[in-house]
């Protein structure tokens, strides 16, 4: 989302699309959380007062591994862009998937599934540890490999305000179009907190990855779907939202005996 800071009109049309979404909701007579859509604005400020530092020591490692790298992409070669978006798609996939999988990783993304209702302000209820949680490591290869981090970072950051749209229930399935891209039907299963729906649909803009690894989940055709955590948070304050499964973690690590079994907490499934 910080490409969308920097860019004005881009906050502006999220704002008019989620205040259309509010109307929607009620005129047809649905419930809308307004005090969960508060909460993930509040988690929304912290992540972006955090995200500047974050972006510097990023900036850092990635300037690092670039002069590292046995080549270097031309970034104002239009095919560094097309062969760039694949593989930034790429690397998001299995980043999601991993961060859905182990648990170091999915105590800064469950921040992003905490909410119990999918609307447009749930899409930047992001978590503030990405740096501590290290699934950067995933973009960081595509640097090695030689792109550069110019378009790692632009891609990347497209790929992120191309999600925000997803995260509504107003837009129903899209006819061929669910067969390439990742769409607000497939998001809507991904976010589900139902047994048949955990660990699925990872993709950014397509869900090509799903369907050729074995993570596709159609939403069910009647709709219905439970969302949120599965252990639930009913909780409005953002610091909590951010941290509850950090600390969840930090607590079941202590509890367990030797490192051995503290690494084997840390990086097991959620």
């Amino acid at each position: 989302m910080q490409l969308a800071a920097r860019h004005p009109w881009i906050l502006g049309v999220m704002l008019l699309l989620a205040a259309a979404e509010y109307l929607w909701h009620r005129r047809r007579g649905g419930t809308y959380d307004a005090r969960s859509a508060a909460a993930s604005l509040g988690v929304a400020v912290g992540q972006f007062a955090i995200r500047p530092l974050t972006a510097i020591m990023l900036a850092a490692i990635f300037g690092w591994l670039a002069g590292l790298a046995p080549v270097s992409l031309p970034a104002d070669d239009w095919r560094t862009w097309a062969a760039g978006f694949l593989a930034v798609e790429f690397a998001y996939y299995w980043f999601h998937r991993a961060s859905h999988r182990v648990r170091w990783l999915w105590a800064t993304h469950a921040v992003h599934h905490s909410s119990s209702q999918i609307v447009l302000p749930s899409a930047i209820r992001l978590g503030w540890t990405e740096f501590v949680s290290l699934g950067w490591i995933f973009f960081a290869a595509l640097i090695l490999i030689g792109f550069p981090p110019l378009v790692v970072a632009v891609l990347l950051g497209l790929n992120l305000i191309y999600q925000f749209p997803l995260h509504t229930e107003a837009v129903g399935r899209l006819g061929p179009l669910e067969r390439v891209l990742n769409t607000p039907s497939h998001h809507r299963a991904h976010h589900s907190s139902e047994a048949d729906y955990l660990d699925c649909n990872f993709g950014g803009v397509l869900i090509v990855f799903d369907r050729l690894f074995g993570t596709f989940r159609a939403e069910p055709a009647q709709g219905g779907l439970r969302y949120g955590l599965v252990h639930g948070l009913e909780s409005a304050n953002p610091v909590r939202i951010a941290c509850h499964e950090w600390l969840r973690l930090f607590r079941d690590m202590r509890a367990a005996a030797g490192i051995s079994a503290r690494l084997r907490v840390a990086l097991g499934r959620p």
